[in-house]
């Protein structure tokens, strides 16, 4: 009877059960889930003290007071060492910014008695007339003025580069004329040390009128000297005044000068080297250069390659210690290395006195002066030829060639003439491996090429063309003519091209037209596509070109940046900061000697190691807002990096932080671009200017920036663009033409991907006839107005055309716009 009984089911919660909410823990682990998850290993409990590295109340408040002290210690170090004894004299460079102004009056006005300093010469810059020596026992400082002429634009820059302070003279009612906001450019661009403001004539005016005028002046400066101080300089108080603001103004420190030894050329003589050395001794000649001045920046050791700014890289031969011409201390008092007592200066050089050498120079130890690697030919895969192979070269030389040649022709001057066949060749050969694809060549309208295909015997439109020549030599005046002589043809045609191209580049972008007469595979085959620009793979050591065989490459460049730095910082041998010592500096041309007679100073940097070696380097540059005239890819252009000099032919890349760089054809004006070229390497940082210069030898100011980085890794490529009009579509797939002209570059280009300038993606299906035709198919539907594109890309490598020798620019004549651009007509 029990087992008849039927089991009782068990109660189910209907919707209305009460459901409690679930405890609120913190969302934190749970012991069990640590454990689990730590799989029995043990963690520290707790740390002690000493690894806390826990200081009580007292032992924090010394910490920040010796870290505080400190920091007081090296500023106060820093201020002594720029102005006391022990430091490199105060090197102010005074510039005029306008033309009405002349710089000659202040520095008069410096070397008066009034002014409370002691002038030691009159000439105290090699090569400059008006500089001088100046000391302040009052101050316990001593400077060394010079006026430099902002009409050379390159020894501007170069007295900029290794001044403390620059003076800038200003007029009382402009401030600075068109050039002079020009060299200011050129200036902030490069690193602009501390710098003072001065203005002539304030006291000339009305009592009433000097607040206004100065006010006016000041609201002038503060678009360029947001928190500069303006003084005027109309007699010797102010000269006092103004000498006292120098010398204890903070400095600016520039990263390219504070990691490098300097000095400025205060005396140099020219020895040349005796026929027995393998030099002429003549004027064209090589000899050593003995060049006294004060070490600035970090100590000078004599094992180290010294560049010559605007000449090149030279080795050191010993270093000497004479005395010290410029003394804080006018009383007689033990010399220290390359410190002295009085010096009684004669015209011209130093007097007779005894000369300690400091060091010589270990022929083991000096750095070498090779700037490129030793090519070996035999390094490549090479195989030797076989017997037979030179048996066929033999009777190749031997077999004799007939050409058809003019009756009487000797068979020397056969031996010039070329068959017409191997011409044909030669041209398809160089038109296939040129390295420039120039976009878009032919004109854009069509009206020249309508007024050439005229025939020249044609009667056709004669008189009309007469009629326009005699109206046209009618009207025009004498100031037209007069304005027509200074007009040269060939630049306004060259630039009318270049803004045609870079127009034509800006509406269709690396675009190009297949050739009719050559096999698109054959024009285009160093070409390749890309599934994807930025992830597909492209080796960086594949066929590189024979110039990289030429160059130095760093396994780290950055590592090795940061330890040449490291150790330069922490240099503690040479010549110290501050002493006055003599280079001999040898193998020099006889032309630096030139320069410095000719009235240009002289400045000698010390190199730090691997900085005279050839390779790829990488500057950021920025179009200056001044330049309007359009800069092409591999386009020579003049290079101040650092405290070098040179032309090179660059190329311009994308600033991206991809692993590829696509390159531009011109340098864009709405972003940074990175230029790349073949020049000596330089540890960033450091400043970069480009110029660009005209038939005239004006040198315009093209765009600034800063140092990148050296790589020859660095892959830019080339993008072509090739395009073909839909005609037929039929949902996804469609028929292109205009893209290739017959089959076999359909078949050879198939597995490329295309692309729409509406954002369609596809591919080709197949090819239709042998015209060109071929179907594609997309992702989605296309439209009519669409135009069928297709990327190819090829890696691209700067030329070989660096030159340390940079000519002179055109000296600036008063009244001349600087940087007047060429007003051509963009339409």
């Amino acid at each position: 009877m029990a087992a008849n009984v039927e089991k009782q089911q068990g109660h189910r919660p209907g919707i209305y059960k009460q459901k409690n909410k679930g405890h609120k823990h913190g969302k934190h682990r749970t012991k069990g889930e640590v454990d689990r998850e730590n799989k029995g290993r043990v963690s520290v409990m707790a740390l002690t003290k000493k690894q806390r590295k826990e200081q009580n109340k007292m032992d924090r408040r010394n910490k920040a007071n010796q870290l505080r002290r400190n920091k007081k210690d090296l500023v106060l170090a820093e201020k002594r060492r720029l102005g006391s004894r022990d430091g490199p004299p105060h090197l102010v460079a005074v510039v005029s910014l306008h033309a009405e102004v002349d710089a000659g009056v202040v520095t008069r006005l410096l070397r008066g008695e009034g002014a409370g300093g002691v002038v030691h010469q009159e000439q105290f810059v090699s090569g400059v007339s008006d500089s001088f020596g100046m000391i302040l026992p009052r101050f316990k400082q001593r400077f060394i003025f010079l006026r430099t002429s902002s009409a050379d634009m390159h020894s501007l820059l170069d007295v900029a580069k290794i001044a403390d302070s620059l003076l800038f003279v200003l007029d009382s009612s402009e401030g600075w004329d068109a050039y002079g906001d020009y060299c200011l450019s050129c200036l902030f661009a490069q690193g602009l040390p501390s710098h003072a403001l001065v203005c002539q004539g304030v006291s000339d005016l009305p009592v009433k009128k000097r607040v206004e005028s100065r006010r006016a002046l000041s609201k002038i400066t503060e678009i360029r000297f947001p928190d500069a101080r303006l003084f005027p300089l109309d007699s010797e108080q102010d000269a006092t005044l103004l000498l006292r603001h120098l010398g204890s103004q903070r400095q600016r420190k520039l990263g390219f000068r504070s990691r490098r030894s300097h000095l400025l050329a205060q005396y140099a003589t020219f020895t040349p080297n005796s026929p027995s050395e393998g030099s002429s001794g003549g004027p064209t000649g090589l000899g050593t250069l003995c060049v006294s001045g004060y070490v600035r920046g970090r100590p000078l050791r004599v094992d180290r390659l010294v560049h010559i700014s605007g000449h090149g890289d030279f080795q050191l031969s010993q270093v000497d210690a004479p005395s010290d011409p410029l003394p804080l201390n006018l009383t007689n008092r033990p010399a220290k290395p390359g410190k002295g007592g009085d010096v009684d200066m004669v015209d011209g050089g130093e007097a007779e006195a005894p000369v300690r050498v400091l060091m010589k120079a270990d022929p083991s130890c000096r750095e070498s002066l090779q700037a490129e690697a030793e090519v070996d030919p035999m390094e490549g895969e090479q195989t030797w030829p076989t017997e037979s192979e030179l048996l066929e070269a033999e009777e190749a030389r031997k077999k004799k060639r007939v050409i058809k040649v003019p009756k009487g022709t000797s068979d020397y001057q056969a031996t010039w003439i070329v068959d017409e066949d191997e011409d044909d060749n030669g041209d398809e050969d160089e038109e296939s491996s040129d390295d420039e694809d120039d976009m878009l060549d032919e004109p854009m309208d069509g009206e020249d090429e309508d007024n050439n295909s005229q025939e020249p015997g044609s009667d056709y439109g004669s008189e009309d063309e007469e009629e326009e020549e005699e109206v046209c030599s009618t009207e025009r005046t004498g100031t037209d003519q007069r304005y027509d002589e200074h007009m040269d043809e060939a630049a306004e045609e060259e630039g009318l091209k270049r803004y045609r191209e870079a127009r034509a580049n800006e509406i269709f972008p690396d675009e190009v037209d297949t050739p009719l007469d050559v096999a698109a595979r054959i024009r285009f085959q160093r070409y390749r596509g890309l599934k994807s620009f930025r992830s597909s793979p492209w080796d960086p050591m594949e066929n590189l070109p024979l110039n990289y065989s030429r160059i130095f490459q760093f396994q780290s460049f950055e590592r090795t940046r940061r330890r040449i730095l490291a150790e330069a910082a922490a240099e503690e041998e040479g010549a110290m900061v501050g002493w006055y010592v003599t280079l001999h500096i040898i193998d020099v041309p006889i032309s630096v000697m030139e320069s410095v007679q000719s009235g240009r100073p002289l400045m000698l940097v010390s190199l730090l190691p691997h900085e005279q070696k050839m390779s790829v380097m990488h500057l950021l540059v920025r179009r200056h807002p001044s330049n309007t005239v359009p800069i092409k890819s591999k386009e020579e252009l003049v290079f101040h990096c650092g405290f070098r000099r040179f032309r090179a032919s660059p190329i311009f890349s994308q600033h991206t932080s991809a692993d590829k760089h696509k390159m531009e054809r011109f340098l864009r004006p709405d972003a940074p671009t990175v230029v790349s070229l073949y020049a000596p390497i330089t540890f960033p940082p450091a400043g970069v200017l480009l110029f660009k210069q005209r038939n005239d030898g004006v040198q315009d100011l093209v765009a600034t920036g800063s140092l990148l980085s050296c790589d020859p890794q660095r892959i830019m490529l080339k993008r072509i663009v090739l395009s073909g009009h839909p005609f037929k579509i039929n949902r996804r797939s469609a028929v292109a033409r205009y893209m290739f002209f017959n089959r076999d570059d359909i078949m050879w280009f198939k597995p490329v991907e295309l692309r729409t300038k509406w954002g369609r993606r596809g591919h080709i299906k197949e090819a239709l006839g042998t015209h060109g035709h071929m179907k594609c198919v997309f992702d989605n539907q296309l439209r009519s107005q669409d135009t069928v594109l297709m990327n190819l890309y090829k890696r691209v490598y700067p030329r070989w055309t660096y030159d340390p020798y940079v000519p002179l620019p055109l000296p600036w004549v008063k009244g001349e716009d600087p940087v007047e651009m060429d007003d051509l007509n963009m339409e």
